[in-house]
Formats: structure tokens, sequence, C-alpha cells
């Protein structure tokens, strides 16, 4: 009997059983105050805080490193006793993956990787159904059909985005162009100033900002140009010129995962939620905005919400003009999570 009783237990608690407090930490690859990126994760930490109360006891280390000191920072946390890390940076997934094999006690997640064990999972958003969304207000702003993208590094994230993006403008402005700027950079305010400026030089009228600070939002205010901003609600940077944002709304995620581990049922995932789960959306569209452009952005937004529009949908040609993806055909996930080619209407080059 004692044999088949401890797996039907284990079986009714879940693999992972912790004591009350559950230890929940965070770990940041930039400041909390970037105004973006890690301040949207952070909120999210903030909000299961005060969800969950004494029931967890959460901390987070910003501005972490990659490399070694992002594995030492991992043990670290493992070793002070922390049932569940999450690693809120796609630079941290191959420093993750390694650390949870040595703690198969611990959960881990990555953020926007994509390797997973029987104790790491890994999340992320549909962040580009938001990025089409800003893009349809976008084509709609601009006059010069002449529109500015300051992209942090050209990974499959961000070059989804940008195409995402594009797809909207040309939505509403068909012969519109978007122009592509690397910082190579997640965080670096002068270099992400400094692109926006070079865009609005060439004659931007449009700033759209994939970076993690609200400096291309501040340069495009002061140059009297409509701004985008990314991760989170950024009208305060600019509050002239800013049209709108696409954003993350991490504590979705991170209440119904702390309730799967406390509740003994958490399993290993990958999960990618779009509109439909909360963790993306757009912010709310300031007064510039016109009436007939809000109501057609709520109308795509609803129909991505209910699966009867796909951004990815073919026809779509690439740079060159060739059929990239069919008439009636949708991109799988897979082709997705490895795009590396530029719509019709990008201009710039994906470094290889």
């Amino acid at each position: 009997m004692k044999k088949l009783f401890l797996p039907f237990f284990l079986m009714l608690i879940g693999v992972f059983a912790f004591a009350s407090p559950l230890k929940v930490a965070f770990i940041y690859v930039g400041p909390v105050g970037d105004a973006g990126w890690t301040y949207a994760h952070d909120l999210g930490r903030q909000y299961v805080k005060k969800i969950f109360g004494n029931q967890i006891k959460v901390s987070y280390i910003e501005n972490v490193p990659e490399g070694s000191e992002a594995i030492g920072v991992l043990k670290t946390l493992a070793n002070r006793g922390y049932n569940l890390i999450y690693t809120t940076s796609f630079s941290y997934m191959q420093q993750t993956a390694q650390v949870a094999k040595q703690f198969p006690n611990v959960i881990f997640e990555n953020c926007s990787g994509y390797l997973t064990s029987h104790n790491m999972g890994d999340y992320f958003g549909r962040i580009y159904q938001s990025e089409f969304l800003t893009g349809l207000i976008a084509g709609a702003m601009t006059k010069s059909e002449k529109i500015g993208y300051v992209a942090a590094f050209p990974t499959p994230e961000v070059v989804r985005g940008i195409n995402a993006f594009t797809l909207g403008v040309r939505m509403t402005k068909p012969h519109a162009t978007v122009h592509v700027v690397w910082v190579n950079s997640w965080y670096d305010p002068p270099t992400e100033k400094e692109a926006a400026l070079s865009l609005i030089n060439a004659g931007c009228d449009v700033i759209k900002s994939e970076t993690d600070s609200a400096a291309p939002i501040q340069a495009a205010e002061q140059n009297n140009v409509y701004a985008i901003g990314y991760n989170t609600d950024m009208k305060k940077f600019a509050p002239k010129y800013y049209l709108t944002s696409a954003t993350f709304n991490w504590g979705v995620f991170y209440e119904k995962d702390i309730k799967a581990v406390m509740n003994g049922t958490w399993k290993s995932t990958n999960f990618w939620g779009g509109l439909d789960t909360g963790v993306v959306g757009i912010a709310p569209m300031t007064d510039i905005v016109p009436v007939q452009t809000k109501k057609l952005v709520n109308a795509m937004k609803k129909e991505l919400e209910m699966h009867t529009f796909h951004v990815f949908e073919g026809p779509i040609y690439d740079q060159k003009g060739k059929l990239a993806i069919q008439s009636g055909k949708i991109a799988t996930d897979k082709s997705l999570l490895s795009m590396d080619w530029f719509v019709k209407g990008v201009v710039g080059t994906i470094s290889k």
C-alpha cells in the first residue's frame, strides 16, 4: 500500500509542493524605472504582490547582466529558497535552462524564450497583434507617408513586430513606408533618441518606438512629430503628440501562473497569449486620433480577439515584392517565431 499511496499522493498535490509563503523572484534586464519593458514586468510584480498578499514573498533584482553574472544570480536565489523564479528577457534563456537542471525542485519561467524542461516554462505575448493596431493609427496620421521605427535588435520578435506594424500602416495608407533604424540595444536612451532624430530629419512624421525607454517618444514631441510608444502607456512623455502604445499586461499571466504553482497544477508550457488573453493590448488612443480611425482600430481589435482576422494571413509580399505567404494561408507559429524577412513597405535591412 505504501508504494501505491505515495505516487497517488503526489498526483493530488502536484509534482511541486511548497510551503507558504511561496517565495517568488523576478530578474530584470534593465532598471525598473525604464518606463518600458522592465517597468511593465514590475507592474506585474506589484500586481501579484497586492493580489496574493502574505501568501507570497516577492523580490526582484534589476540590471542583471547576461552571461555568468546571470547564472550567479539565479543560483543565489535558488539556494536562498526561492520556489519560483522569473527571468524576464530572452537573453537569460540559456542561463535559466542551465540553472534549472541544477535545481530540479525550483520552478523557472523565462520570458520570450523557447527552451522548456520539466521545471522550466516560457511565456510571452503576441505583441505583434498590438503593433498591427498601432500601425493602423500611424498610417492614418502620416502626411509624408514616411514613418520611422526605432528598433532594438534584429531578432524574430522585433522583425515580426515591424512587419505587423507595417501591414497595419499599409491597410490605412497603402503606399506609406516604414523606415527602420537599429540601435542594437534594448535600453540605451541617448542612442534611441539619436535614432529617432535621424528618422525625423529624413522626413518621417510619425515615430514608432520598440525599445525600452521613452527617449524616441520625447524626441518626437520636441520636434512636433507624432509618437507611438511600446510596452506601457507613455502619454506623459509626449502629451501633445502622443497617439498610443502597444502594451503588455504581465500581471494577467503572473497571477494565473502563481495560482497554478500554489495549487500544485503547474506544468511546463510555451505560453504565447494574444489580445484575447489580456496579456497584450493597446493604450487608450488620445484625442489626436480621428474618431473614424478609433472605430477601425476597435473593430480590428475585436476581430483579432475572436480569431476572425489574422495579422499574417496571405497574400503577403516580402520586401522585394515576392509572394511570401499565399492567399488564404495563415503563417504558422513556427514561422512567426523564426521570422527573418521584411514585408513590402519596410525600408531597412536585417543584419545576419
